[in-house]
């Protein structure tokens, strides 16, 4: 474990690979790094006092930490250079993430326009020169309109946090010929040991895919089959990768593929279980955020990802849920890598939301119908049809990432409306995953998760009759607090333990305690909150910084070895 390094704030090296493994080139060109910017209020008068900033940490993060409002206009400009032998291609433009509406101009001409900050923007240029500008106007609304922001609040505490601007993700470009690949996706069917391949781009060509001394001959634009001989399963000790090469006239990219099933069965009681590869298992998972006490929503490296799926494998935990974030392709890639499944939120947005529906049913546990569009602060049409687009194109995003077992639609209440239909939506997708349409609490009776938030109180399983033949899903609990180091200048928590050994006691007792009891009963995967502590919240495995660790990682391990036993007992009618 690399715990406990010392982190060079703003030095973008550990930011500056590759950042998309699932669709990699030679040809790659980093433009991390000094950018010119400006900060204009609404009288268009500059307010920033430094010239520069370093992307691709956020403004909120660096020089005054000046926090953008939505009047406000944020603008970048940067110039570059492209190899005189590389004109005369196609230079394909990558923002992984900008927060939270972009107008992209290319040598001062307007050549992207993209509304939502979780989602990449990918911009196709012709006419480039060899030495080119790039000029970025960003405004982010935050919380004060119906588009997409995470748990981002312009007046931040609890569990709502800073909000950050512009870019702050990585930015590169690739220059490729006409006909390039443009996506690829991979559909694997355990069962006949066959894989789906669909290649997108321009025009159909032929091509031909690559990997364990294997080639086979496809066409893209088209859907192919092909048969492997003597499959490995992807699994979470063996999480075996395909590593591939997929190679038209014109381009020649690398990618990656695997093996695994998700599926559900019943033990002997008849309670849904979760299996993967058809082999029943518990799931002990964590909720990851992702903010990071330097770049907010920015880690200082991708080596910060690794440490942190490490550091859960370590603490025996078997999946982790990504909350209310969406991560570049690297992340998952490592999870894919490391063998650590992942639950996958969907971004919140929606109207001002009231406190009567999304905190008071932790206490009352009352469900309202999301077809209220008033109370769940969704009243405006374009807002409910541009969560529903984005859904789409997160779950067309990560579609190839074996780790990634279940999605998230909504979360607490937050802007949540028409689960039903957004549900049917998704599997139309997707049906390949589970899904969990109401984490927490405003239930609709469908998907795949009977899913229950508690905290403040002892867990008891749900009564049978709001199960309705659904998977038992305790999505969040624990939450207990230690502030140790420098976590955090406020203290929010749902327990409060005064030391490391302490605070590992209170997390083993709730294991043994509340959850192994409830495994026979039925609960068949559950989430403790939460991975690092988070600005006001001291409630995590690890400091903000990601530098120290708060609990005993031998014993929090032995406390899930301990929950996997207990499911090993089961007996299952169709194992």
């Amino acid at each position: 474990m690399n715990y406990g390094k010392i982190v060079i704030v703003m030095d973008i090296s550990g930011l500056s690979i590759h950042p998309r493994p699932s669709l990699k080139r030679k040809s790659f060109y980093s433009l991390n790094g000094t950018w010119n910017y400006e900060i204009l209020d609404k009288n268009n008068k500059r307010i920033n006092k430094d010239d520069t900033l370093v992307v691709p940490f956020s403004p909120e993060c660096q020089n005054d930490k000046h926090i953008l409002k939505p009047d406000e206009t944020l603008i970048y400009k940067k110039s570059f250079k492209v190899k005189k032998e590389e004109l005369g291609k196609v230079l394909l433009l990558h923002f992984i993430a900008i927060d939270q509406i972009a107008e992209i101009y290319f040598n001062d001409e307007l050549v992207s326009t993209h509304i939502g900050g979780f989602l990449p923007i990918d911009v196709e240029i012709r006419n480039y020169k060899e030495e080119n500008n790039l000029k970025i106007v960003v405004k982010d609304l935050t919380d004060s309109s119906y588009h997409s922001r995470g748990k981002q609040k312009l007046k931040s505490g609890g569990i709502f946090y800073t909000p950050q601007s512009g870019i702050y993700m990585p930015v590169y470009y690739e220059i490729v010929n006409d006909n390039y690949i443009k996506d690829i996706k991979f559909t694997p069917d355990v069962d006949s040991s066959s894989l789906k391949i669909f290649i997108k781009t321009d025009k159909e060509t032929d091509a031909k895919i690559s990997f364990e001394n294997m080639s086979f001959d496809i066409t893209t634009n088209k859907e192919n089959i092909i048969k492997i001989p003597n499959v490995k399963l992807w699994s979470i000790d063996n999480p075996f990768l395909y590593e591939c090469e997929i190679k038209t006239d014109s381009d020649l990219v690398s990618s990656y593929f695997a093996f695994r099933k998700i599926s559900v069965v019943k033990d002997a009681l008849g309670h849904k279980r979760i299996a993967l590869n058809d082999k029943p298992l518990y799931l002990s998972g964590v909720l990851d955020q992702g903010y990071y006490k330097d770049g907010l929503l920015t880690p200082n490296s991708f080596d910060e990802y690794l440490e942190d799926i490490r550091l859960l494998k370590d603490l025996g935990f078997n999946f982790l849920r990504k909350h209310i974030k969406i991560e570049p392709d690297i992340f998952y890639y490592y999870c894919d890598k490391l063998g650590m499944l992942v639950m996958q939120d969907f971004v919140n947005g929606g109207g001002k939301y009231k406190f009567f529906t999304i905190s008071v049913p932790l206490v009352s546990h009352k469900h309202l119908d999301d077809h209220l569009y008033k109370k769940f602060a969704r009243s405006d049409k374009e807002g409910r049809d541009e969560f529903i687009n984005e859904a789409k194109e997160t779950v067309s995003l990560l579609y190839n990432h074996p780790s990634i077992f279940s999605w998230t639609i909504f979360n607490e209440g937050w802007g949540q409306f028409d689960s039903k239909e957004v549900y049917k939506e998704i599997v139309k997708l997707d049906n390949s995953r589970l899904i969990d349409h109401a984490s927490g609490w405003h239930d609709q009776g469908i998907s795949d998760f009977k899913s229950d938030h508690v905290y403040f109180r002892k867990y008891k399983l749900p009564k049978e009759k709001t199960i309705k033949d659904r998977i038992v899903f305790l999505s969040e609990f624990g939450g207990y607090s230690c502030k140790l180091g420098d976590s955090s200048f406020r203290k929010f928590g749902y327990k409060t333990f005064k030391n490391k050994d302490s605070l590992t006691s209170g997390i083993v007792s709730l294991f043994d305690e509340q959850i192994k009891p409830a495994i026979k009963g039925g609960l068949s995967i559950s989430v403790y909150t939460q991975l690092s502590d988070v600005e006001g919240e001291i409630n995590g495995f690890v400091t903000f910084d990601h530098r120290q660790i708060k609990v005993d990682v031998e014993r929090i391990k032995q406390a899930n070895l301990r929950l996997y036993d207990e499911f090993d007992r089961l007996s299952f009618t169709n194992k």
